[in-house]
């Protein structure tokens, strides 16, 4: 759509897509039968990592030839955030996932890495996964679906230019900040965090370039829920982003790792910024892809708007309230020096947290069910859009 042509071939769109379900097919089948390689991210076995590269590659090609072929002279921001993107997880998968099968009949491998050194590989795959999939990814979303909604040009495509170099020279350097007090050596602990401040910056750009995208159109708040959720989700990366160099400081890291705190932090990027752009672009495409005039209902957008950040917001601040006690209960020593709190007496005060943050996950998906419900009926019922009939030669020339 972007680049205003086909994608290239027939067979390759459906190999990439029915190749990627495969994938997640064997890889869960894998799962089940105990078929991983033990690391953190509990990655798949060799053949399924195999398989992957291959659909990966492929699809790579395809996204390069869409953009060869097209007739759009610019290429979209967007589009060069979905570059960015897949080129880089090829990059990570392939470095994280170097094993050494025991024979081509056995699904049993051994890992290159070890030690240390697969400590600073599986973050340096971890923080760039979350950097170029979860971000880069939908940071293209963004750039794409905000000004569309909004009928509004990108506030500084400068910006976005800048944006965008700065974010992936300088995210893929952040990895490190995971493993403050770990045997990994300090200075390559603490060189992840200066980056991890740095990139403050390019990440509030970005936020900043998709907010004020609303320039002279802000007032469509009121009226479209769908804008106001991508809009919020936007927000939601704009504070995950701040937070994030926050917890890679050594100080605040002792306090946060390993606690609830760092799932909070997680699940505002991941429910409020991934999910809401998310469903901000669903809102949109499925009308355009049924060809219907409007979704089916907007009151459902706004039941599913205020239930899932209702839900968001009790998951989080339940989590930051309970990661914070428990790193200090971790850390309190009586008189004598032993232990104040063993680690049951911990999980038992965090139990009412718990169940604030049950609530709110059940509030978020009650609004994706709700979601769910109002697609199906704008595809089943939506009205449909007029034909367009304006004479061709009335269309004013591109500049």
């Amino acid at each position: 759509r972007t680049c205003r042509v086909r994608m290239p071939g027939k067979i390759l769109p459906w190999f990439v897509i029915l190749g990627y379900n495969a994938f997640i097919v064997i890889a869960g089948t894998g799962y089940l039968l105990g078929a991983t390689q033990s690391k953190e991210y509990a990655e798949p076995e060799w053949y399924a990592d195999l398989w992957l590269t291959i659909v990966w590659v492929f699809y790579l090609l395809l996204f390069l030839g869409t953009l060869w072929k097209r007739k759009e002279p610019h290429i979209y921001v967007a589009n060069w955030f979905y570059l960015a993107f897949i080129v880089t997880i090829a990059l990570l998968h392939v470095t994280n996932n170097l094993t050494i099968p025991v024979s081509i009949y056995s699904t049993k491998s051994y890992i290159v890495w070890s030690g240390v050194q697969d400590a600073m590989v599986q973050w340096w795959y971890g923080h760039n996964a979350v950097g170029f999939f979860l971000t880069a990814g939908f940071l293209a979303i963004m750039y794409y679906f905000i000004p569309k909604r909004a009928e509004r040009p990108v506030y500084s495509y400068r910006l976005s230019i800048v944006h965008f170099w700065a974010l992936i020279f300088i995210y893929i350097w952040a990895g490190p900040h995971h493993l403050h007090y770990t045997a990994l050596p300090q200075w390559a602990s603490t060189l992840g965090a200066t980056f991890s401040i740095i990139l403050w910056m390019p990440s509030w750009g970005g936020m900043i370039n998709g907010l004020m995208t609303l320039s002279g159109a802000w007032d469509k708040l009121r009226t479209d829920p769908v804008l106001r959720m991508m809009v919020v989700s936007v927000a939601f990366y704009g504070m995950s982003t701040f937070e994030g160099p926050l917890m890679s400081l050594r100080s605040v890291n002792s306090l946060s790792h390993y606690t609830d705190w760092t799932i909070g932090h997680v699940h505002s990027g991941a429910l409020g910024w991934v999910g809401y752009i998310s469903f901000g672009a669903l809102y949109c495409l499925i009308p355009w892809l049924w060809n219907k005039k409007q979704l089916y209902s907007l009151r459902l957008v706004d039941w599913h708007f205020w239930l899932s950040t209702i839900g968001i917001v009790l998951y989080i601040t339940a989590m930051w309230v309970s990661g914070i006690m428990q790193g200090l209960m971790w850390r309190a020593y009586d008189s004598l020096g032993f232990l104040e709190y063993s680690f049951v007496e911990t999980v038992e005060a965090m139990h009412p947290f718990y169940i604030i943050r049950a609530m709110g996950g059940a509030l978020f998906v009650i609004g994706a069910l709700i979601m769910a419900y109002n697609l199906w009926m704008t595809v089943r019922h939506g009205e449909a859009e007029e034909a367009d009939t304006t004479p061709a030669g009335s269309l004013a020339p591109a500049e």
